[in-house]
């Protein structure tokens, strides 16, 4: 049997929600995990949404790379 590790060198997280503290927290959960193989924060995007009764909606993308050195 052969077995072998490859290192993820990219990976791309999406996060949603009503309010920024909800998101605020999924990421940086999701940053404290990714730290443990290796990645770390390479771009965040984010976006706002007001629907027809004004309520907010909010989404971000956060790229993760590989820490250089690695």
């Amino acid at each position: 049997m052969n077995f072998q590790l490859d290192m993820i060198e990219d990976k791309i997280e999406f996060f949603e929600g009503t309010n920024l503290d909800t998101i605020e927290k999924q990421i940086n959960e999701k940053i404290d995990q990714n730290k443990a193989i290796m990645l770390e924060v390479a771009s965040v995007s984010h976006q706002m949404h007001v629907d027809g009764s004004g309520r907010r909606f909010y989404s971000a993308v956060v790229h993760f790379k590989l820490k250089k050195g690695y």
